[in-house]
């Protein structure tokens, strides 16, 4: 008997008992399914979250103090913004800010959020630039330690409802400040969640609202934003600005650094990871169902044998090779278990289609999932139907015939 002659036959076997083989199927479509939507919803959420860090800017490096090696002072200032902008050739811009919780009321309504004491190019450096209303702060602000402010959309609702705030008076610690724009909604930022957050000028925050100090008595700033040229000069950036604040700063040789450096690859590299790491134990325990229903197989494959006992002896007696017996078998589970296969693939794709509209994720199956959780289902058929098609090829004719 030739190989196609053997398909027809476990073809027809399996035809000949649609339930059963239906119910066999059901462990490797679960299986299969499970292992492309759990992969495609993994696979989303990395794509989204990924995608909310490239929003932001993957050229981002975020300079913060070190209190444990500062010995309880903010060790920033505007003087290592400066010094960063001329010893980081890697560094395109910088900015500073500092920030605390503040009291903002107007008319009578009171929000508690946070006030930011921020450098004219802020906006543009942590890429918060477009404005829903009104614009930016300019330098001619931060010269004049104007009492000017620039708020998130949640503020504006808050404060002001649907009323127009560009040009509006709010008051932060008892002092009047003048609304000149209106940021739009931000998906996210380094600077926490621009929507709630109140924008002033840095030198007006520093001498109203934070009068910390830096060791030699400069006005301290809590946090330094740089934008390294693009992505790939990143890491140069940091070893750039690292080697410039370890001067400014008179840091001996040997000594740990009074500040912290933190970029978006980083953070970008760290996320994928982790991300990667969960999509991968979710695939790996949705791959645990395949085995039970290679488990399956193998249980009916063994009745199978012993329903067909006389067949087996009959085909035997009338020339059928061990071979032709065990590739009839073997074709029969390989068959049962792809096309329970591809039946999961479908389910599979249903349930991350309907997983991606559920939690607004973008769907992402990727070729290579389809492929894997095809061929480890038709590998579970093979390793699983081995046994019972070895077990059939082996039985001796003369006692094939006797059994009842």
């Amino acid at each position: 008997m030739n190989l196609s002659e053997s398909f027809l036959t476990a073809l027809d076997s399996i035809t000949a008992n649609k339930m059963r083989s239906i119910l066999t199927m059901l462990g490797v479509i679960i299986g299969v399914a499970a292992v492309i939507a759990l992969m495609a919803i993994g696979n989303g959420v990395t794509a989204s979250v990924t995608g909310e860090i490239n929003s932001i800017g993957t050229n981002l490096i975020t300079i913060s103090p070190d209190m444990e090696n500062s010995g309880g002072y903010l060790p920033l200032s505007l003087n290592d913004v400066e010094a960063i902008k001329e010893n980081a050739p890697a560094v395109s811009d910088v900015a500073a800010s500092v920030q605390g919780n503040q009291e903002v009321v107007y008319d009578g309504s009171a929000y508690a959020t946070s006030v930011y004491g921020v450098t004219a190019n802020y906006f543009v450096v942590n890429n918060l630039d477009d404005f829903q209303a009104g614009d930016g702060l300019v330098q001619n602000d931060l010269d004049s330690k104007a009492r000017v402010a620039v708020v998130g959309v949640d503020v504006v609702t808050e404060l002001f409802g649907d009323e127009y705030p560009v040009g509006k008076p709010i008051k932060i610690n008892g002092v009047e400040y003048e609304i000149v724009g209106v940021l739009e909604s931000q998906s996210g930022s380094l600077a926490g969640n621009p929507d709630e957050n109140v924008y002033i000028p840095l030198t007006t925050a520093q001498s109203r609202l934070y009068s910390d100090r830096t060791r030699s008595g400069q006005p301290a700033v809590n946090t330094i934003t740089a934008q390294a040229v693009d992505e790939n000069q990143a890491e140069a950036a940091v070893d750039q600005i690292t080697e410039t604040l370890r001067a400014e700063h008179s840091i001996a040789v040997g000594d740990e650094d009074d500040f912290s450096t933190f970029s978006q690859t980083e953070l970008l590299d760290t996320v994928s990871a982790i991300t990667g790491t969960l999509t991968a134990f979710l695939g790996a325990i949705a791959a645990i169902s395949l085995l039970v229903g290679g488990i399956g197989i193998m249980n009916i494959m063994l009745v199978s044998v012993t329903e067909r006992t006389r067949e087996i002896g009959i085909r035997k007696a009338i020339g059928a090779l061990k071979r032709d017996i065990l590739a009839q078998f073997l074709l029969e589970s390989v068959s049962v278990s792809l096309l329970g296969g591809f039946l999961g693939i479908l389910f599979g794709i249903m349930m991350a289609l309907a997983a991606s509209n559920l939690l607004g994720l973008d769907l992402v199956i990727e070729p290579l999932t389809v492929i894997l959780a095809t061929g480890f289902a038709a590998g579970i058929g093979l390793i699983f139907g081995l046994y019972p098609a070895w077990r059939a090829a082996s039985l001796r004719p003369i006692e094939a015939l006797r059994y009842e």
